[in-house]
């Protein structure tokens, strides 16, 4: 990691603005070692930096493995409750911002993952990359066992001219089944049982390539490398 001025450093991370800098290090809150007058132009490593006698979160990017409760949002803007709510606040200022790669909705819970990193959100999101995403369903209606070849083929939702991927449907009892897709369309997993009749009471999404949610409660988070993660989706090192 290279030295960069204090106050872009802070800025980047979403701790206070470059401006602020100076009275928070008079008022002892952004402490520096081995700097005994060190200003906003100070270049720093951000492993010499203490803020409110913390180290800073994360300096060389965030990725995050968070388990989404239902009733909030994948948003930066929307009214209500939002995913961002639940880390910390300077999180939220981050440059560049913290964003989820894809998108669960509202009444959907599980495994979302988000990241500063946008080639990382490309790499796992891309359609081109097939990673697989698991997601268990409750549905209204009993499920009859045709609906498995139905997905298999590939169905066509309301509203659209190409038909979803294929798509593996694992019947667990009457009204409980896995749904493993290779892309994310709008409320996808919801609209192919609308389009056999049937309708989905809960969503929640198990797994992403190899991550799952494993030892993380709703609305519970935690950090993971870029190349970790890039390892347990995929299920093998990639190249960066």
């Amino acid at each position: 990691m290279k030295a960069e001025r204090l106050d872009r450093l802070l800025s980047r991370l979403g701790y206070c603005s470059r401006k602020e800098v100076g009275l928070l290090l008079k008022q002892g809150v952004i402490k520096v070692a081995g700097k005994k007058r060190a200003t906003g132009s100070t270049k720093l490593l951000a492993s010499d930096v203490q803020f409110g006698d913390e180290e800073l979160d994360y300096p060389s990017g965030l990725t995050v493995v968070f388990h989404k409760p239902v009733d909030c949002v994948c948003s930066h803007k929307e009214s209500g409750r939002l995913i961002y709510d639940y880390f910390p606040e300077q999180w939220g200022r981050r440059k560049p911002v913290l964003s989820s790669i894809g998108r669960l909705d509202k009444d959907t819970s599980g495994l979302l993952l988000l990241t500063d990193d946008g080639l990382l959100n490309h790499q796992i999101s891309s359609p081109e990359k097939g990673v697989a995403k698991v997601y268990r369903v409750h549905v209204a209606e009993p499920l009859e066992d045709d609906i498995v070849a139905l997905f298999a083929k590939g169905i066509l939702l309301e509203g659209e001219d190409k038909p979803c991927l294929p798509a593996q449907l694992r019947i667990l009892s009457e009204t409980e089944a896995e749904v493993t897709l290779y892309e994310g369309r709008y409320h996808q997993v919801r609209r192919m049982f609308v389009a056999v009749g049937n309708h989905v009471h809960a969503l929640s999404r198990i797994s992403i390539g190899g991550l799952t949610l494993a030892g993380l409660d709703a609305g519970e988070y935690k950090h993971i490398s870029h190349d970790a993660l890039l390892e347990i989706v995929f299920g093998e090192k990639q190249e960066s």
